[in-house]
């Protein structure tokens, strides 16, 4: 799936679902080393655990991160499919 992010620097997120497993996990933009860093550790996760991990967290003064995009994105995934 192709997710474009609103609210932080990253311009958007691909990733793959697996057997319920976020898999290929890539930003494109933001922080390179956050961004692999997040995607490193977000790999073979379950979908539901990653977004209750990530969901809600904030990247200074804004009201969202490339961690919650990715939890974002992976709701709508889950609404999709």
């Amino acid at each position: 799936m192709i997710y474009k992010t609103q609210g932080v620097c990253s311009k958007e997120i691909h990733f793959d679902v697996k057997d319920n497993k976020v898999v290929n996990v890539q930003y494109i933009g933001g922080c390179s080393g956050n961004t692999q860093g997040v995607a490193a550790l977000i790999e073979g996760m379950d979908i539901d655990e990653a977004i209750r991990r990530m969901e809600g967290i904030h990247c200074g003064p804004r009201p969202t991160s490339c961690p919650d995009q990715l939890a974002k994105a992976l709701k709508k995934y889950k609404a999709e499919h």
